[in-house]
């Protein structure tokens, strides 16, 4: 029988236990020292508190990817993140207290007191628990006992890709080349213990616990498998090397077809449902705003330039899908038209237009740009689910049809109402394939937390008008 490996939230659930055992050490410490020796559980309020404090940390840990790559942080990275995790569970505790109305009744030093305690005991307590759970990844008698079978011309190669791995769960104790006599020698420090026709016989009298086979074709490889797993054996089968795809891949089901799916980036439903939510809502202040604007700029548009109030333009979204794009109108009617006969004067090089003193835009349009407001009936899209709050800025039909092929990696996903570019000083990039550099980045390193980074640092840009296009 194999031991399936664990998903995510149970493959790291000795890490939540143990953060929720220091949380709550941290806090009946903090109790004793602000208030004196008495049971914070036998005062209500703070009894309550203790049990909000788990409460806060179960959401945190379901919600996002604490433990994500705990094993291979080094101590730096981990306190880093103690430090973030201990802060969020902070904030949402004070939040709890001001949502009740009660947080006059808390002492303030406690809470304090609990945080400081919160990060170092969290932080002593995973290093013991990666000290020991490292310790014993690296003891081969807890390991499976494994056996590779491969060819003469990938058995080299095979064995080298598997030295690098500093904690597994699995010893490979030998090695079967089918296609050559080579029994008795070693490849790599490994024996090769079997020739492909005693290789069965070596199975049966020996402690093999997995197989993983290494082969030309798929169909020697199923026979060996089929004979295998008569015996009881876990099988491994090689479907490709990890650098032939990009590096986020999933096994699962296409039709009748089992399948190895490769992406830019992999995100889980979870993480998919947390980002919709999030722009759902947006949507809906985000155009609280927009009304609010309307009243204000509206008749000043008017004013300034006879024409619609609103500017709408189909725009190319995510994997080439078209839709209607709404902003409110900075430049003179027509300026589409005008476009053509400003073309020289481009400042982007590649497929974007830029010009930073654009003579079609009329004077409040400038104010607009500077401070995004002209950006605010996007939020419709956003709320319609043709855009996203944040992602990659979609182009006009005739940039889109002039990309090349690595261009279009920057549409893979919604196109955003802010993203990298945004916040990486806009009007300071002049070439276009900067842009695609950072949209490329957002993409393979896209998270919840860099979701969060971005919009903050919008919020700042915005308000200081910079960066403006």
């Amino acid at each position: 029988m194999y031991k399936k490996r664990k998903k995510s939230w149970e493959k790291h659930l000795d890490f939540t236990i143990l953060d929720m055992l220091c949380l709550e050490l941290a806090y009946g410490l903090a109790y004793v020292i602000r208030l004196g020796v008495k049971n914070q559980y036998m005062n209500e309020q703070y009894m309550r508190l203790a049990i909000v404090l788990l409460m806060v940390d179960i959401c945190v840990v379901f919600f996002s990817e604490s433990y994500k790559g705990i094993l291979r942080r080094n101590n730096s990275q981990e306190l880093q993140s103690v430090v973030m995790h201990t802060t969020v569970l902070f904030v949402g505790m004070v939040l709890y207290m001001y949502v009740i109305q009660q947080s006059s009744i808390f002492s303030r030093q406690l809470m304090f007191i609990y945080w400081g305690l919160s990060i170092v005991f969290e932080f002593i307590g995973r290093s013991a628990l990666k000290v020991i759970l490292k310790s014993k990844m690296i003891n081969e008698k807890r390991l499976q006992s494994m056996i590779v079978v491969t060819t003469e011309e990938l058995v080299e190669t095979c064995l080298r890709e598997f030295e690098d791995i500093p904690y597994r769960e699995f010893v490979i104790t030998g090695v079967v080349v089918v296609d050559a006599m080579r029994k008795g020698d070693q490849v790599r420090g490994i024996p090769v213990v079997a020739n492909a026709d005693d290789f069965y016989e070596y199975v049966r009298t020996h402690v093999v616990d997995e197989v993983f086979i290494n082969g030309n074709t798929i169909a020697s490889s199923q026979a060996l498998a089929d004979e295998l797993l008569e015996m009881g054996i876990t099988v491994h089968f090689n479907l490709v090397h990890e650098s032939k795809l990009m590096p986020n891949k999933v096994i699962e089901k296409c039709g009748k077809y089992m399948v190895l799916t490769s992406s830019m980036r992999i995100a889980t439903p979870r993480q998919l449902l947390i980002k919709r939510t999030v722009d759902i809502l947006a949507g809906f202040v985000g155009l609280v705003f927009t009304g609010i604007a309307f009243l204000v700029f509206a008749p000043i548009i008017k004013h300034q330039s006879p024409g619609p109030v609103f500017f709408a333009q189909t725009r190319v979204g995510k994997n080439g899908r078209k839709f209607r794009f709404y902003k409110f109108r900075s430049m003179n009617v027509g300026a589409e038209l005008q476009k053509e006969q400003l073309m020289e004067q481009n400042e982007m090089s590649g497929h974007m237009f830029k010009l930073q003193d654009d003579p079609r835009i009329f004077p409040i349009g400038r104010f607009m740009r500077k401070y995004s407001i002209d950006e605010l009936p996007q939020f419709w899209n956003i709320l319609k689910g043709d855009m996203s709050l944040v992602g990659t800025r979609p182009p006009t039909e005739d940039e889109f049809e002039a990309y090349e092929m690595h261009h279009k990696a920057r549409l893979s996903i919604r196109p955003g109402l802010t993203g990298m570019w945004q916040v990486n000083g806009r009007s300071e990039i002049r070439d276009f394939e900067e842009v695609v550099q950072l949209d490329t980045y957002y993409i393979t390193n896209w998270s919840l937390a860099l979701d969060v980074k971005i919009i903050l640092r919008t919020i700042q840009v915005v308000l200081s008008g910079k960066g403006s296009e």
